[in-house]
Parts: C-alpha cells; sequence; structure tokens
C-alpha cells in the first residue's frame, strides 16, 4: 500500500507544467483547493476534472501514476461517503431498518468523495512537477514578506519540504519494517480493533527509532556543512516570471472565473 503513495515524490521529465515557477504552482494549487468547495453542482466537476485531465497530460505525468496515489488513503474516501449518505436529512429515498439514505446525502456524500479525489490528484500534481530544492525556493519566496514579523522564512520553508521530501522515504521504511515483522509472526490483519493497535507497537517503535535517527544524521549533515539558515544565503538559481507563466497565470484565471460562474448559475 505504502508504495503507492504519490504525495512528496517527484517525476522529472520536461514539460510546460515542470517549467513553471515554483510560486506560481503554488499558489495555483491553493486557488484549485478553494475552487474544490466552491463547486455545487456536478456540471461544475465535470468541468474540473476536464481541466485536471489536460494539465496532467501536459504535465506529461502518467495519468495512472497520478492515480496510484488515491490507492492509500481510498479507505478515507469510501468513510466519508459513507458517513454524508447516512448522517445527512432530507428526502428518504431508501431504507432499511434504521438505516435511511436521503437524496441529500447521496448528493452530498457524491460531491465530497469527488471533492477529496481531486484534492489528492490536484496537490499530488505540485509535489510531482516540482523538485523539492525549487519547491524550498518558493515556500521561501512567498513567506519572505512575513520575515518583518518574525517569522523564519527560510527555516519554515525548509523544514516543510524535509517533511514532504520524507514521507516516501517513511512509508518505504514502514512497508520493509512490516514485512519484517510478518517473517517473525506479527499479525496486523486479523483480530478487533484494540488487538490490531496492540500488534501495531512492533511496528511503530522501530519506525520512530529509525525517523530520529535519520532526523540525528541530517542535522549532523547540515552542521558539518555549516549551515546556519538563511541568513546572506544567495541562490544559483534565480526564479524569474516567464512568459509561460503569464500564459499559465490567464488560463488558470480563467478556469477560477469558470468555477465562480458554475457556483453562481
Amino acid at each position: 500500500m505504502f508504495k503507492n503513495l504519490t504525495i512528496g515524490q517527484h517525476y522529472p521529465v520536461d514539460s510546460p507544467v515542470h517549467d513553471l515557477d515554483p510560486r506560481l504552482k503554488i499558489i495555483m494549487t491553493f486557488i484549485f483547493i478553494i475552487s474544490l468547495f466552491l463547486i455545487e453542482s456536478f456540471a461544475g466537476f465535470i468541468f474540473v476534472i476536464i481541466f485536471l485531465t489536460v494539465t496532467i497530460t501536459i504535465s506529461k505525468v502518467p495519468v495512472k501514476f497520478v492515480l496510484k496515489g488515491l490507492r492509500p488513503i481510498l479507505f478515507i474516501i469510501v468513510v466519508t461517503f459513507i458517513i454524508n449518505l447516512l448522517m445527512t436529512p432530507g428526502r428518504v429515498i431508501f431504507t432499511l431498518g434504521f438505516i435511511k439514505v436521503t437524496e441529500e446525502g447521496l448528493r452530498q456524500a457524491g460531491f465530497m468523495a469527488v471533492r477529496l479525489t481531486l484534492l489528492i490528484m490536484g496537490t499530488s500534481l505540485l509535489t510531482l512537477t516540482t523538485s523539492p530544492i525549487i519547491l524550498t525556493d518558493g515556500i521561501e519566496s512567498l513567506l519572505k514578506p512575513f520575515k518583518r514579523f518574525g517569522l523564519p522564512a527560510h527555516e519554515l520553508a525548509m523544514m516543510m519540504t524535509i517533511a514532504l521530501r520524507f514521507i516516501p522515504t517513511l512509508m518505504e521504511e514502514t512497508e520493509k519494517i512490516m514485512k519484517a515483522q510478518k517473517s517473525r509472526g506479527a499479525d496486523f490483519e486479523s483480530g478487533n480493533i484494540m488487538s490490531r493497535a496492540k500488534n501495531l507497537v512492533p511496528l511503530l517503535v522501530p519506525l520512530f527509532i529509525s525517523a530520529f535517527r535519520r532526523a540525528d544524521e541530517l542535522a549532523m549533515a547540515m552542521e558539518a556543512r555549516c549551515y546556519r539558515g538563511g541568513e546572506n544565503r544567495t541562490r544559483m538559481r534565480q526564479m524569474k516570471i516567464s512568459k509561460g507563466d503569464y500564459a499559465a497565470a490567464f488560463v488558470f484565471t480563467v478556469y477560477f472565473a469558470a468555477v465562480i460562474i458554475f457556483k453562481i448559475w
């Protein structure tokens, strides 16, 4: 399951989406998330699906690779769908004992499932098309205006990027530990919730030890290279807004305007 996690991974290919300014991609990702919660119609979601499919095609990231990232959160999507289906009041269309399914619940459950799916696909596209170093520079540049209020922009951007970078590494480590524990007779799948929680202890303890060891090794490596934060640091690659960025911003503005129209009508 963990090998299917695509969040935090970078898919290096040459595409117009990869060449976009990281600051622009971060802003567009946040606006895309907002747009998903503005839409309240199936026609609007179809429009977003078409837009996202075209964007993935232009990015040259395989659609199967993006869809693979949905498998680890499939359980969350299903649970969210069931909760909205059964807990939303309205006109009852199906009854089975104490279980009542309403028309409004079915609509709300479908909308939430589609929102979560598009949310994961859209946000994972940011890390798939942006390397961790460039993403760090983009986050730091966006947070730089807050430095006058005492916000450590460089350190915060570095922490966020390192966290994203080590998600696939920790997931891979978790899978290795799980396989090792299963070979020793550990059972992570049978029993009730309490027994499963107890069975996770042999998995969590070595995972935390490995995470702390990696953090300590990373800190020592940064200190050995005289890392002292973002003060007076220079960059080999300077970020500049290009014509492609202006074109992408225009297209995304049209997209968001269309979402607003779907919201109104």
